[in-house]
Order: C-alpha cells, then sequence, then structure tokens
C-alpha cells in the first residue's frame, strides 16, 4: 500500500512539472549562448584535444602548443619542456594536472598564487626509445592510479614507478573509467575491463566489433552508454550484454560519427561530433539540443568536451575553444541571415508562435519547450512592411502594420482597417469595443462575429501610441509630446473629449507611455513618473516611485508580469521589479546584462507567455527567458591568479610575500572561475591600508603603490549580475621596513647608541676635564694677566712717579742749572763790572792806578772768565739731566766744537741771546753769529728752529 502511495506521489509530482521540468532538462526551444574562444585570443595552437576542469574552476586545455588554462579572466600557455603538443589532460582529487602529449607525459601543479610547475614521468619509463613513438591519447584516473593511454599500450603510474598494459601484441584505441570499472578496446578482439591488472573480455563484445568506440558514459549505475563512431550509440549492462540504444539521433550520429561525449546534469549527454558539432540527448533518447556552426560553434569538429562547475558544456573544437552556458536561463533564436529583422512584437497563438518585426509577420509551428523541433520562420503572404502590434482579441489575432489593421486567417492576412499605423489596442471594458492607436489619432473596433473597424475619430489628428482606460468611458491618451483626456458617449460611437492635459509636466519632456502599476496609473517620462491630482488637475512627480527606481525612474517601457511584478525597459536594459508588500522594491538589474545594446530603442518587446516563460524581442530574432536556473551553484571565492611586484619590470610573486620597502607596488591578479554570459564584478578590501570595501567593478586586478612597512591582508570577493556574492579570499602579506628600520639595522642602532653614550660620556668627562683645566688656566691666566695688568699699572704709576720725579729731578737740575748758569751770568756780569770799575778806579790819592796794575787785576779777571771749572760743572749737571745730550750732538755732528756745544747747550736750556752772550763773554752780536755757524754745522733748513731742534735731541 506505501509503495502505491508513493507511486501515485511520483505520478501527481511529474504531473504538476507540466510542461516546463526546467530545474531538470535543459530547454529543447532555442539555443544557448555560445562564447567564442579563437585562437588570436587565447594565443595558442588551432586544435584543443583534451579538456578538464580543476576543483577551483579553472579551465585546462590539451592544445597542440602546450597546456591552456583559463580562470575566467585570462588565457595562460604553458609550453612543455621540450615544446610538445598535448593530445589529453585529466585532473585528480589533490589537483595534479596530468598531461600527454608525442612522446612525453607528466604533471603540472599550480601554487596558490599561480604558479605553474611541471614534473616529467617520462624518465620511469624503461623502453624510452619505444616511448619516442608513442601519443598519449588518454588520461584515466582510477584512484592513485593513472593510465597514460597510447594506441599500442598504457603507461600505469602507480606508487612513482611506470607498468606497461599491453594487450598481448594487438593495439588499443581508447580506454575509459566507467561506474568504477576500467575499460579497454583491443584491435581487433573488442571491448575488455580490466581486472587485476589483466583483461577480460566484456560478454557482447562480438555485438561492437570493429566498431571504434569513442566514448563510453554512466547511464544508470549499472548500465552504461557505448558511442562508436559511424555505428551509434549502444547500451551495455552490468553483465556484458550490450544492444543499440533507442534515440531520436541514431542516424544523425551514424552519419556525422560521433568522437567524444560527456554526461550532463539531469541524466543528459552531449555527443560531439566530427562534422556536425554538438547533439544533446535525454536519457530518453529524445533529441534536446543540436549545436552547430549554424547556432554558435565556431567549428563542426568537436575534439573534445568538459563541464564546469556551473553544469556549462566545454567545447574542444579543431579550431577553438567554445563555453556553452545550457544552465544559462536565457536561450536564443538568432536570426542569422537577417530575413526576420527587429522583432516589435510577438505572440503565441494556436500552436504558432508568431513575430512581428519591420520585415513583415512571420510564423512558425510551436510545441512548447519540451519537444524538440528546430523553428522555422516563414513570412505570411502580402504581410511584408513593419509589423507593430500583434493582438489576441476575442479569439482571433490582429495585427497592427504599418499598411493598417489585418486579421490573420489560415496561412494569410485579411486587411480589415486601411488606416495606417496601428500601433496599439485597448478593450473597452464591460463592452466588446476596442480602441485603436494609430498615426492619425484613435479608431473604434468591434469584437463580435468577427472583428470589424467601425470608424476613425475625427478630432484633430494627432498621432497616438498609449491608451489607458480610467473610467467606464474614460481614457488617457500621449503620444510623445502630449497626454490627452478622452472620453466617449454613452454609445461609444463619438468622442465627447479630447483634450491636452500638460499641466505640471516639464516643458519639452518625452513622455513614454501610460501604465497601471499596484493599482496606480501612472505616465512614464524621460523626466521620471508622474501621477495626475484629481483635485488640482496637475501632473506631479511621483517622488516615492522615483527615489526608489534609481536610474530606472526614466523607463522608456513598463510591461507587467503579474499583479506585484514588472519589467521596467531603460533603453534596452531590463530589469525585473516587484513591489513588496511593505511598499519597498525589489530590483534586479543584472541578470539582463548580456541583453543590452541588442534590443530596438523605445520599441523593446516582452511577451510574457506564463509565470516562468517569457520571449524579449531582439533586433535579430529573440530569446526565451526561463524564470528559474536548472541547476544552482554557489559562487566559488576568488582565486589570487597573479601577484605582481610592479616597481621595476613586473615581477610575479609565489612563496615569499615579505616585499622590501624599496619595492613597494604590488598588484593583485584575482579571479572566480564562474562562466555566464554576463560578467563577474569584484570588491576588494586592504586591511591596515583601506578604510572600506571598494565598489563593485568588473576590472580584475587593484594596483598598490607606495605602501608603508607594515603587516596586510589583501581581502577580495565576487558578486554575480543577480546578487550572489562569495567568499572572502584573503592573502596576507608584509612590506618590509627600509634598511635603516630593519632589526640588523636597530641591533646596530643600538649597539651605536651604546658606542655613542659611552664614548659620548667619556668624550663629555674628558671635555669637562679639558674644560675644566682649561678653566683653571684660564683663571690663572687671568690672575697672572691681572696681577701682570696691576704689576704694569703699578710699573706705569712707578714709572709715572718716576717719570714725575725724574721731572722733578730734571726740573730741579734744570733749575739748578739754570741758577749756575745764571750764577755764571752773575759772575761774568760782575766780572765784566769789576774789569769796568777797574778802569775807572782810583788810589787813595785819587789818581787812576797803573796800567801794569789795571792788566794784573784785568789778568785775573780774565782768568775768571776762562775758568773752566764752572763750565766743567755745568756740563756735568747738563748731562745727566739732559741723557748725554753732548755726547749724541758729538755723534752726529762730530764737526762741533767746545764754544759749539755750549752754545747748544744754552739753547736747549730756552736762553735768551743776551744771557749767552754773558755766559760766552761774547757780545749778542756774537751770539747770532754763532747761532748762523750753528745752524750751518747742523744742516738746519731755514724753516726748522734751532732751538726746537735741540729740544727734540
Amino acid at each position: 500500500m506505501i509503495k502505491q502511495y508513493i507511486s501515485l506521489l511520483l505520478i501527481i509530482l511529474s504531473l504538476f512539472a507540466g510542461n516546463y521540468s526546467f530545474g531538470q532538462s535543459i530547454p529543447r526551444v532555442g539555443t544557448p549562448f555560445v562564447e567564442q574562444y579563437n585562437k588570436t585570443e587565447y594565443k595558442a595552437g588551432n586544435q584543443n584535444w583534451g579538456l578538464a576542469v580543476s576543483d577551483a574552476g579553472i579551465i585546462y586545455s590539451a592544445n597542440t602548443e602546450g597546456l591552456l588554462s583559463y580562470d575566467g579572466q585570462e588565457w595562460q600557455l604553458h609550453r612543455m619542456k621540450n615544446n610538445a603538443g598535448l593530445r589529453s589532460v585529466n585532473i585528480d582529487p589533490s589537483g595534479r594536472i596530468f598531461v600527454g602529449g608525442a612522446g612525453e607525459f607528466g604533471y603540472w601543479t599550480r601554487s596558490d598564487y599561480g604558479k605553474m610547475t611541471y614534473t616529467s614521468l617520462t624518465g620511469l619509463v624503461k623502453d624510452k626509445q619505444a616511448l619516442k613513438n608513442d601519443e598519449i591519447w588518454r588520461i584515466i584516473l582510477d584512484g592513485q592510479k593513472v593510465y597514460f593511454h597510447t594506441f599500442s599500450k598504457s603507461y600505469l603510474y602507480h606508487n612513482n614507478q611506470i607498468q606497461t598494459v599491453t594487450a598481448d601484441g594487438e593495439p588499443f584505441l581508447f580506454g575509459f573509467n566507467v561506474n568504477g570499472k576500467i575499460f579497454f578496446e583491443q584491435i581487433p578482439s573488442g571491448l575488455h575491463e580490466f581486472k587485476q591488472n589483466g583483461l577480460v573480455q566484456i560478454k557482447d563484445k562480438h555485438k561492437i566489433m570493429d566498431v571504434n568506440i569513442l566514448t563510453m558514459l554512466s547511464f544508470t549505475s549499472t548500465e552504461v552508454l557505448i558511442g562508436t563512431d559511424k555505428n551509434g550509440i549502444f547500451k551495455m549492462r552490468s553483465d556484458g550484454s550490450i544492444e543499440p540504444w533507442p534515440n531520436e539521433a541514431q542516424d544523425l550520429l551514424k552519419k556525422y560519427q560521433i568522437n567524444n561525449g560527456v554526461k550532463l546534469f539531469g541524466n543528459q549527454y552531449a555527443f560531439g561530433t566530427i562534422q556536425n558539432g554538438i547533439i544533446i540527448l535525454n536519457q530518453n533518447g529524445e533529441i534536446v539540443q543540436h549545436i552547430n556552426k549554424n547556432n554558435g560553434l565556431q567549428n563542426n569538429t568537436v575534439l573534445s568536451l568538459a563541464t564546469d562547475k556551473q553544469s556549462n558544456l566545454w567545447v574542444g573544437l579543431d579550431n577553438g575553444i567554445d563555453r556553452i552556458d545550457i544552465n544559462s536561463p536565457l536561450y536564443y533564436y538568432s536570426d542569422l541571415t537577417g530575413n526576420i529583422g527587429t522583432v516589435y512584437s510577438s505572440i503565441i497563438f494556436n500552436e504558432k508562435i508568431y513575430l512581428g518585426t519591420n520585415q513583415g509577420l512571420f510564423v512558425s509551428d510551436w510545441q512548447g519547450v519540451n519537444k524538440y523541433k528546430s523553428l522555422s520562420f516563414k513570412i505570411v503572404p502580402n504581410s511584408e512592411g513593419q509589423v507593430w502590434k500583434l493582438e489576441n482579441i476575442s479569439g482571433q489575432l490582429v495585427c497592427g502594420h504599418n499598411n493598417g489593421t489585418f486579421i490573420v486567417e489560415g496561412s494569410g492576412l485579411r486587411k480589415i482597417s486601411s488606416v495606417t499605423g496601428a500601433w496599439n489596442f485597448s478593450s473597452i471594458l464591460n463592452s466588446n469595443y476596442w480602441l485603436q492607436a494609430n498615426y492619425t489619432g484613435i479608431g473604434l473596433m468591434q469584437a463580435g462575429n468577427g472583428i470589424t473597424s467601425l470608424k476613425q475619430f475625427s478630432f484633430k489628428k494627432d498621432p497616438i501610441r498609449n491608451i489607458m482606460q480610467i473610467g467606464p468611458r474614460d481614457f488617457w491618451l500621449s503620444n510623445n509630446q502630449n497626454i490627452f483626456s478622452f472620453k466617449l458617449s454613452q454609445d461609444y460611437q463619438n468622442a465627447t473629449e479630447f483634450k491636452i492635459e500638460n499641466n505640471g509636466l516639464p516643458k519639452d519632456t518625452k513622455l513614454h507611455g501610460i501604465y497601471n502599476l499596484s493599482n496606480n496609473v501612472v505616465f512614464a517620462s524621460d523626466s521620471g513618473f508622474y501621477l495626475f491630482d484629481n483635485i488640482l488637475k496637475v501632473f506631479k512627480p511621483y517622488e516615492e516611485l522615483n527615489v526608489q527606481l534609481s536610474t530606472f525612474k526614466n523607463a522608456n517601457k513598463v510591461i507587467p508580469i503579474n499583479a506585484n511584478a514588472y519589467w521596467f525597459i531603460k533603453k534596452s536594459h531590463i530589469a525585473k521589479i516587484q513591489f513588496l508588500s511593505d511598499g519597498k522594491l525589489k530590483i534586479d538589474s543584472s541578470s539582463w546584462n548580456s541583453l543590452k545594446g541588442r534590443m530596438m530603442n523605445d520599441y523593446e518587446q516582452v511577451l510574457n507567455v506564463d509565470e516562468r516563460l517569457s520571449l524579449i524581442g531582439l533586433d535579430n530574432g529573440f530569446v526565451l527567458y526561463f524564470n528559474q536556473y536548472p541547476v544552482q551553484q554557489n559562487l566559488p571565492k576568488p582565486i589570487i591568479t597573479s601577484i605582481w611586484n610592479t616597481t621595476d619590470e613586473p615581477i610575479s610573486l609565489y612563496e615569499n610575500l615579505e616585499i622590501p620597502n624599496n619595492k613597494n607596488n604590488i598588484r593583485f591578479s584575482f579571479a572566480s572561475p564562474w562562466y555566464s554570459s554576463a560578467p563577474l564584478k569584484y570588491q576588494f578590501y586592504l586591511e591596515g591600508y583601506s578604510e572600506n570595501w571598494s565598489n563593485w567593478e568588473e576590472l580584475a586586478f587593484k594596483d598598490f603603490t607606495n605602501l608603508p612597512f607594515g603587516n596586510y591582508v589583501f581581502q577580495v570577493r565576487s558578486i554575480t549580475p543577480n546578487g550572489t556574492q562569495s567568499e572572502i579570499t584573503s592573502v596576507n602579506f608584509k612590506i618590509l621596513p627600509p634598511w635603516y628600520l630593519s632589526w640588523p639595522a636597530i641591533i646596530c642602532y643600538i649597539i651605536l647608541i651604546f658606542l655613542i653614550v659611552y664614548f659620548g660620556k667619556k668624550w663629555y668627562e674628558n671635555r669637562l676635564m679639558a674644560h675644566q683645566r682649561k678653566l683653571k688656566k684660564k683663571l690663572l691666566e687671568e690672575q697672572e694677566e691681572r696681577m701682570a695688568r696691576e704689576a704694569a699699572a703699578n710699573e706705569k704709576k712707578l714709572i709715572s712717579l718716576k717719570n714725575i720725579q725724574l721731572e722733578q729731578e730734571l726740573e730741579s737740575k734744570n733749575r739748578e742749572l739754570a741758577n749756575a748758569a745764571m750764577n755764571i751770568v752773575y759772575k761774568n756780569e760782575m766780572l765784566n763790572n769789576l774789569h769796568h770799575e777797574l778802569t775807572n778806579l782810583n788810589d787813595s790819592n785819587g789818581n787812576k792806578l797803573s796800567n801794569d796794575q789795571i792788566r794784573k787785576v784785568s789778568k785775573l779777571i780774565d782768568d775768571a772768565h776762562n775758568d773752566d771749572r764752572d763750565w766743567d760743572l755745568f756740563e756735568k749737571s747738563f748731562n745727566e739731566a739732559h741723557e748725554n745730550f753732548f755726547k749724541k750732538l758729538k755723534a752726529e755732528y762730530p764737526e762741533l766744537v767746545p764754544n759749539d756745544l755750549k752754545l747748544c747747550a744754552y739753547l736747549r736750556l730756552n736762553m735768551s741771546s743776551k744771557e749767552i752772550a754773558s755766559l760766552l763773554n761774547i757780545s749778542t752780536r756774537g751770539v747770532e753769529i754763532r747761532r748762523y755757524r750753528l745752524r750751518k754745522k747742523l744742516n738746519l733748513p731755514t724753516t726748522k728752529n734751532l732751538t726746537e731742534f735741540l729740544l727734540e735731541v
């Protein structure tokens, strides 16, 4: 009973899933986005023989020029040591990247910061000559064992040893590891399982003898799909029984030759072919997708396949690498030939899909998204020209065309109105009437037994683009310049009001449309959204909405999804906006970034097929948006792809992140191996330097220049367009102090400071002692100087006193000399008077004395005159007073005679001529003559005073 209940529940759940089982299966309509990477972009060879994806999400390709790697930001080529081309690549759980090519195999390892190191294993091979002729076409992982498979043997690498696996002389084709078992195809013996170092035949190997097995994929836990090159796909059970696997692509696969395969999510399988791209099948054998050069691939020859962490499909081609976003919510129909043109309107009607384009009306069968059938659009006859609008009116498809209004009937059109340019249609509530907006105003249509165009209202012939009913017979109308209030009569046949209502709108603003947002009629313009105040009859900005919409306040189109969700479109930029119960808005404006610029501005078109599917018109077709990702994956945290020192020439840093102070310019490159048509954005923060996290930006590197010394932590995280954030990746590094602040320098500084202090102290003490000695010496010198000064002063005083004494003595001597001289003068005068009186003297008798007596007396007087004793005494005293005056004169003027010396002495004493004459016992005239003669002997010029000269001697 329980089993029956569970079975019933599963049936109900499968029915509830309905046509859209997206989340487990790939859509079968449209084509996933294909990102092409050509050889000019990845800068390596054309062919990519093998693909592998690391646990971090990095893509590796076995290229003809070496190992290619791609982290979502940058391709890098890692050449082999002998420049060998590669044929295979695989990655073990430890992260070793095993590679193989012509005569070479080994593994690469990747460090934390992007350094790739290669280790060759060919040195372990004993028969190196045979290895030179081998090419490693497959690398098979089996736990700790690795098989490097060639067409002649497999080199088994285990415990750092190489053993060879051969097939008793038969060549191999390929080997596989499926459901935990190792299989090899021997030629011609067929498929074998490798057990306990031996090859065991498969039970039904004869059924697939000589078919060339190219891929083996797990079908169930006990069943395996076998893909052959020209014989299609077989299914093998655990007991070894084999039978063809019925599938819709069997003939295609036989024709175009399977070359490889990979299992996808949801039990779906991708098979790469030699001639026609990739065919994807589900477990029921139904074709899900066929992707080739016509709808996205660069090349139809598929050399390798792999899936990444997002379940995207990577394709190694004969010329390039492609990524197919099978896990994307966007699937495309692209008009590669340009026949359809730009889509302005679309509709699904009676199991057909119609596209209204600038080329006309196109139609194709529509069987939903869970049935594979390539869309094939054909133009509806006589529909050439601009189609503006497709509308289902009362079960009939109406086409608004540049040339009028048409009913789509069968495979043709029937015109119901010749009024040109039917832009829009709007039903009148509670009636069977419709309004039509067209080039020249408003038309009236009626639905009943068919659609009929009744009339064109005869008001002002302004073009009308938008219609919004606000009452039983009241409407808003608009074009790009004006808003009109419009009212119909009771029978709807006449217009009773057609009036411009622009009060409150900015001058020259461009109007985009009239929309009902959560029961509010709003008017979209390039100045933002407006509401109409029915009391004041004026338009007012809808500030509450405009503020929350931010840049989308200038949206040129609003398309309802449901009661609370809308598409807002601004110049081909789409946002999905939900009106929440608390009045806030939830805005997703990034998930459709890949569609930017691919729509016709102002004529963007979105058809909501149902809640989970929307059709978005493009300028070369359309895209289907599935409102649900099939397989959700956590966004991996970014990896640091490289660290560069950019101070001089860029130098990679791998291990030692202690960076010299003079090399303090650092670049961090990072990437999140997350692959989609909309790029990721990154945000970083440098702990120890930055104040806040940076703004989100697509740039995947950051430069830091002139970092001060210290410890830093670089942090980076990423975010997807729909707002999913990754975890944070951190890198610790250190900028070393400058050499003068390093520990050795600091130790030297300490020693130097100690030495400076020590020797400084010594120097100070010595200087202090020297200063004290110097001070003492100075004091002594000052004391001696003071004493010398005092002695000099005393001596000077003494000399002065002596001079005074000498002067006094000299004056005294001069007085004495003067007195002596005067005495001599007086004596001479007295003798002269005596001589004179002698002549007049009479004897006692009164008689004159006799001449003899007078002569005797005169002789005595003359002898007294000539007595030199007075002079000798005078000369001696004069020399004492005047420092050998006579000796100096005699020495300088030897021609001087004693009488001359006497004259000089008397003149020095400043005696008058009369006094001198008395002393010399000559007349005054005689004195003058002697003075004259003396001047001549002294050679005195006439201008020189004789007395002054003698005083200077």
